[in-house]
């Protein structure tokens, strides 16, 4: 796998719901749900279905629009639900609204006379009535809301309108436990009204997700196909940190035909979050094969793809078209943290460092705080052989890190090292890199003093700096004392490369000085750490 990162799901329509799903139904328990944007985009979308009341459409479209001060919007759909079914009672309603917001009280209450008279003791009606006197001011109004409520009690005292608005009211106070109680009281009255386990669900999903998911599961039981039901539940299951849960729900969720896009996305993150990774590629390729241009099916197949082994080569032409897709609209194919990361590290895989830090300088003029773009930028200059520049990007990455550790110390110690090694024709230069890379090393000694690394950078730059004639012998000191702490390590095979390096440099000085015997030895360690070097164990065996 490529890369785990960090924390946005719905989609296609299920024959089997469809037949019935897509009216005016499930809008209508979004608004009551409070959930205004989702229910005004499922109103519209379903006007024309057969099965659709239109009327009642036109009323809770009325209603929407009011509450984005859109009162000409407001009063097109009333008078169209008017027109649709003159019979209808709520659309008066709808009028009265108006006339109240107009500081017409006399008119608006003609309106309700008139809707009174389409309907006829309706608790339902009487509470919509209450709700616009509520609406326009609830301390003025006082008298005429309680009046509606007590004549909603007498029509039916069971009826779920009236304990919905109760409760609306006592969560407006703040009265959060009130309000729960009014809610599961509307519920027990009609175990089919969807919008009272909703907003129930609704009071506790932040604080207590535990009781919005016994109480959603329980509407589900009694409505298993309810979109807003499935919604909430995968909402609550998410929110409760559930994120397996969360999936399962959404995965039945984005079968729903009324279902919305941006669940699409929450679905495919809960995916790759969850590790799902073929389930989340699969789904992200379905989206594509509907939409070749949905960004979001882009980005979550290329996250996808990077986790599974089997899709590696395929990686690299999904990277340039999601390059693409934003370079053409950055303004709405915005990229997160790590669409940055993974797709700069794909180019970076590709050869095309270049590429790749222009991705990331992006990156970091958006975020200039994400420590894993100066890391990710390093990286890309180490595969240009460019070490000065991956040092000052990895300095990047320190200064945002709340507290780097020893790793972080000895790969900036190993960046400054090379990039000193990469100066040797500029002295001065090169000490300045040195330099930085003894600084890291003192600091990763500090949390690490038994580790051997940081001892054997300060033998790696005496043989740099060292004449030739001292070169052979400037690092002994250093690599005697690193040395012996990897060969006190609980796993010195671990180290193989530096130990043979370190061994191998110990036995050709200690030639140099003509000291065999003890060169000898270090050769042997050597071959500890490389028996099957035949050429080598022939070598030591020549020594006389």
């Amino acid at each position: 796998m490529k890369f785990k990162f960090l924390l946005a799901a719905a989609l296609f329509a299920s024959a089997s719901l469809s037949s019935f799903a897509q009216t005016h139904v499930e809008g209508e328990e979004y608004y009551k749900a409070d959930q205004l944007n989702n229910a005004k985009e499922l109103l519209l979308r379903n006007m024309n279905n057969a099965g659709t009341n239109k009327a009642l459409s036109n009323f809770y479209l009325g209603l929407i629009s009011l509450q984005e001060n859109k009162q000409d919007d407001a009063l097109k759909y009333f008078n169209e639900g008017i027109k649709n079914n003159p019979d209808y009672a709520y659309n008066y309603i709808g009028l009265g609204i108006i006339d109240l917001k107009k500081g017409d009280k006399k008119a608006a209450e003609t309106q309700f006379k008139l809707a009174e008279s389409k309907e006829k003791k309706s608790p339902e009606l009487q509470i919509n009535i209450a709700r616009a006197y509520y609406n326009a001011d609830p301390v003025a109004y006082a008298k005429e809301i309680e009046k509606r409520i007590n004549n909603a009690r007498k029509y039916n005292m069971q009826d779920e309108n009236i304990y919905l608005f109760e409760g609306d009211m006592k969560k407006d106070a703040k009265d959060f436990g009130g309000a729960a109680s009014k809610y599961e009281m509307a519920a027990n009255y009609n175990p089919d009204a969807t919008p009272a386990y909703v907003k129930y669900a609704n009071l506790f999903t932040q604080v207590n997700p535990e009781y919005a998911i016994k109480m959603l599961n329980s509407l589900l039981e009694k409505n298993p196909n309810s979109a807003l039901g499935q919604r909430e539940l995968a909402n609550a299951y998410y929110n409760a940190g559930k994120y397996k849960e969360a999936a399962a729900e959404y995965s039945k969720y984005v079968k729903n035909p009324n279902h919305f896009k941006q669940d699409e996305n929450r679905y495919a993150f809960l995916l790759f979050y969850g590790g799902d990774y073929q389930k989340g590629y699969d789904f992200s390729s379905d989206l594509l094969k509907k939409d070749s241009k949905d960004f979001t099916a882009q980005r979550y197949q290329f996250m996808n793809a990077a986790q599974i082994k089997e899709l590696q080569n395929q990686l690299l032409p999904m990277a340039e078209a999601l390059v693409a897709s934003h370079k053409a609209d950055p303004a709405n194919n915005k990229f997160a943290p790590i669409d940055y990361i993974l797709i700069a590290s794909e180019l970076n895989t590709a050869k095309r460092p270049q590429e790749a830090q222009a991705l990331l300088e992006e990156a970091i003029k958006d975020n200039p705080t994400n420590r894993e773009f100066y890391k990710q930028l390093a990286m890309t200059f180490v595969e240009e052989n460019k070490l000065s520049k991956a040092v000052d990007a990895y300095e990047g990455y320190l200064a945002n890190s709340e507290k780097p550790g020893y790793n972080d110390f000895i790969q900036q110690a190993t960046f400054a090292f090379y990039a000193g090694v990469e100066n040797k024709d500029n002295p001065a230069e090169a000490d300045k890199y040195y330099a930085i890379c003894q600084n890291y090393a003192d600091k990763a000694a500090e949390i690490l003093p038994e580790n051997y690394k940081p001892k054997k950078f300060v033998g790696d730059i005496a043989r740099q700096k060292a004449t030739e004639a001292q070169a052979p012998f400037a690092a002994v000191p250093a690599y005697t004392e690193a040395l012996a702490l990897l060969e006190a390590s609980e796993n010195p095979q671990r180290y193989a490369t530096d130990a043979k390096e370190m061994y191998n440099y110990m036995g050709n000085s200690y030639l140099e000085k003509k000291d065999v015997a003890k060169a000898k030895e270090y050769f042997n360690k050597y071959l500890n750490f490389d028996p099957n070097n035949e050429a080598y164990r022939k070598f030591v065996e020549s020594l006389k």
